[in-house]
């Protein structure tokens, strides 16, 4: 390939991070719009979360062996097909309203996500000197940094803008006046994922069009076979200590992360007494505390043991949830905005540690990883069930347990020294 070349299959590929950056960081914004659009309990509305990670936990093994077979840049296509379908399919899930049609429609666009997360970090290492590949990985992640900041921003002036009913509001209105409102606010989303689903099938034609390098991998365990054979091998990897320590810790990080986020404009609402438009425009400060908490943490890890730096984050996090447990007002909102910041190097941070001495099984050993954010499913439902029985502020109490094992798993490998920074959510 010509240099040239490259610049623009380097520059296709990283817009891979911000794609799938931008629409799980939408969850929260269609958490509260659903909410009020389908009328749910916080139960509910937390399985946006469940429809997306469950995605994620199912499809990174699948999608690997698919691009074993069809080669990685046909993994990115049918990533990028099932992401725009998934997408379009809002437009007729908003039109009848269906709640359990949004879920579907979720499914398929992360069931494509995780196509295109298993490819592309491949690929970056590829796109260029072998030397830089740490370099251009971290450039490419930061475009995921940045979805994080404006997919809750986009989500909040497009989606979530037209305001919620008092009870007394909605008394007054009669049954066909409730149902016109609860269609014209389910409709909201139609536009914003229709032009979504275009502007990713305009990415899958750009690379379709485009000569990416074929990627040869050597030196790795396959995780193609019989499934048998396959299902051996991960039990024998999860008798290593350290990687199923790490695959734990990483499903309590992504289920605290999609938990604290997915239920922020609530919390801001019932805790703070914010309005809605108030609270989402924290929520977009709270994911770019999230950016800068990232960018700012992969540099002070060229001065501080890394591992150290997120057992200390781990603790820091756990202070300010006790003490949001117990304040009012809008320090609640400025506490939990604070935990974002400190979240922010941990799935990487924790992804490092995870697969440390697994040589040639560490591609199995990463999917196993990546799997365990099956907790952003498991934990947001179980904070929606508390905050139904009891009040949000107790649901914020969950994510404690979280941070506290990740802190044991930090604090279990601080003889480790070197960690390399991966993309990750």
């Amino acid at each position: 390939m010509s240099k040239d070349q490259k610049f623009i299959a380097l520059a296709l590929v990283t817009s891979l991070f911000f794609i799938w950056g931008f629409a799980l960081n939408l969850n929260p914004i269609l958490i509260a719009h659903l909410k009020k659009a389908c009328q749910l309990t916080d139960f509910e509305s937390s399985l946006v979360d469940s429809a997306s990670y469950f995605a994620y936990f199912l499809l990174p093994i699948p999608a690997a062996r698919f691009m074993h077979t069809y080669g990685y840049k046909g993994g990115i296509l049918l990533g990028l097909v099932l992401f725009a379908i998934g997408s379009f399919l809002f437009f007729p899930a908003a039109a009848v309203r269906s709640y359990y049609f949004f879920l579907g429609s979720l499914f398929v666009i992360f069931s494509g996500a995780a196509f295109l997360e298993t490819a592309a970090n491949p690929y970056i290492t590829v796109l260029g000197d072998p030397a830089t590949a740490t370099r251009r990985i971290n450039f490419s992640q930061s475009f995921n940094g940045l979805a994080a900041t404006l997919g809750p921003l986009a989500g909040g002036v497009f989606i979530l803008k037209g305001g919620n009913l008092s009870a007394d509001e909605e008394k007054a209105m009669s049954a066909a006046q409730l149902d016109a409102y609860l269609n014209k606010e389910a409709a909201a989303v139609q536009i914003p994922y229709l032009i979504i689903g275009l502007v990713v099938l305009v990415v899958a034609i750009l690379i379709y069009r485009t000569a990416l390098p074929e990627i040869v991998e050597e030196g790795s365990e396959s995780i193609d076979g019989e499934t048998g054979t396959l299902l051996n091998k991960i039990w024998s990897l999860l008798k290593v200590n350290q990687l199923r320590k790490g695959v734990i810790a990483q499903f309590f990080y992504v289920g605290a992360q999609a938990g604290i986020l997915g239920f922020f404009i609530r919390y801001s609402e019932r805790t703070a007494g914010l309005t809605e438009t108030s609270a989402k425009y924290h929520l977009a400060a709270a994911t770019f505390c999230f950016m800068l908490g990232r960018f700012s943490g992969t540099y002070l890890m060229k001065f501080i043991n890394p591992v150290k730096l997120l057992a200390f984050y781990c603790l820091m996090n756990v202070s300010l949830l006790i003490a949001i447990f117990f304040l009012h007002g809008i320090f609640t909102v400025y506490g939990l905005m604070g935990v974002t910041f400190f979240m922010s190097i941990m799935f990487p941070t924790v992804f490092s540690l995870s697969t440390i001495g697994l040589g040639s099984r560490t591609k199995l050993g990463s999917s196993l990883v990546i799997m365990g954010i099956v907790g952003g499913a498991i934990i947001p439902p179980i904070m929606g069930k508390i905050s139904d029985r009891s009040s949000i502020q107790y649901a914020y109490l969950v994510p404690i347990v979280s941070f506290l094992y990740i802190f044991y798993f930090a604090w279990r490998n601080l003889n480790v020294k070197n960690v390399e920074m991966v993309a990750g959510h």
